[in-house]
């Protein structure tokens, strides 16, 4: 199986990538032929992910836009793809409120040209004619498009109410999540109008290797272990649930292969945590595992900032039905996966810096911290 993603720099991605090219055939039964990796390498995608990939002949990494039709259709043929993986998106909230315009123009404008672009190929080479075509690539199905998405497309949940599930209205709150919302709507109408192999997930807030140091845990580690000051929007008590990436990298795949086409699965790691209790567990772990940085106690570092607009209260995401009908569930807990994600930053104090000090694409850009 080819397989085409988009995003492989990014943090999810590259993951991805390195979980499609080491334990996927093993897990999931399926032989992987290439992972054509696709990536504009914006601010947050970086090669540096990828280094030990380099000497892969498997791994084609392309610089490119999704949006970019003719690109994306010369990939598809000359790659012979049989799935795309779809995961290159603008994702971060407080850069949606500041700056929404690029949000439209990838998730959704991007996201568009890209369904309508493997649309297109499917029909070319007379796929969509095969009396298999829309079965599960695992039940013989000739191709996939996975659309990964966000659980902020659901909105808000009250203290007492159930956990997102895949028949959850879409209430977003955010330029962002609107954004992926759109996109997750494309994707389904694709599905149902033109027949295309099409599934979607929507999962939780995913932590682990190489994610962009403006994102909670990977800025929380670097100011602990500077012991600088920690900002908590707000009183810290606004809820997510927390996802290990190598456990929704499995999930990914394990939906692409198995997963019904037209459906969609929600994928989260059962770890609902206030905000102020991850900080504190991820100081604690930080001290643990690099005590000489312990000079500073949590009520010390922590400092309470002015609540962003529009911030969710709460996310929580039941994945029963990937559990039941994919074989899937979390290899992690927070606490494994916390200490596993503080240890990978520790030991890459280098690929931080890279980024830090802008050489990661060729340009200082300061202290992110």
């Amino acid at each position: 199986m080819n397989i085409l993603v988009t995003g492989g720099a990014g943090f999810i991605g590259s993951n991805l990538v390195h979980y499609l090219l080491g334990d996927a055939a093993g897990e999931l039964g399926v032989t992987i032929g290439k992972v054509v990796n696709l990536d504009k390498l914006t601010y947050a995608g970086n090669r540096s992910s990828l280094e030990d990939l380099e000497s892969d002949p498997r791994h084609v990494f392309v610089q490119g836009d999704i949006g970019d039709e003719e690109l994306i259709g010369r990939l598809l043929r000359e790659h012979n793809i049989d799935a795309v993986m779809h995961l290159a998106a603008e994702s971060h909230v407080d850069r949606s409120i500041d700056g929404p315009e690029a949000f439209i123009l990838t998730n959704v404008v991007g996201t568009f040209r890209l369904l309508d672009t493997f649309r297109k190929y499917l029909a070319e080479s007379g796929r969509t004619a095969l009396p298999n075509y829309g079965k599960s690539i695992a039940d013989g199905g000739e191709s996939a498009f996975l659309h990964v998405s966000t659980d902020e497309v659901y909105g808000s949940l009250g203290a007492d109410d159930p956990a997102f599930c895949e028949t959850t209205p879409y209430a977003p709150n955010s330029p962002y999540s609107a954004s992926k919302a759109g996109s997750d709507h494309l994707a389904r109408a694709y599905h149902h109008t033109y027949g295309m192999p099409v599934i979607t997930t929507n999962c939780s807030n995913n932590y682990g290797p190489f994610q962009f140091p403006e994102k909670l845990l990977p800025l929380m580690i670097q100011k602990t272990l500077r012991g600088e000051s920690l900002p908590v929007y707000g009183d810290g008590t606004n809820v997510r649930d927390w996802l290990y990436v190598e456990d929704h990298c499995r999930g990914l795949a394990m939906a692409l292969v198995r997963g019904t086409m037209g459906e969609t699965y929600v994928i989260g790691g059962k770890n609902e945590m206030r905000n102020i209790d991850v900080v504190k567990a991820l100081i604690s772990t930080v001290h643990e595992l690099a005590p000489e940085c312990a000079l500073k106690s949590a009520d010390e570092l922590i400092t309470y900032v002015r609540d962003r607009p529009g911030h969710d209260r709460r996310y929580a995401i039941n994945p029963t039905r990937i559990e039941n009908e994919l074989g899937w569930s979390p290899n992690e807990n927070f606490a494994t996966g916390l200490r596993k994600t503080v240890q990978w930053y520790l030991d890459n104090q280098s690929w931080i810096q890279g980024i830090e000090d802008g050489s990661y694409r060729g340009e200082r850009l300061g202290n992110l911290a």
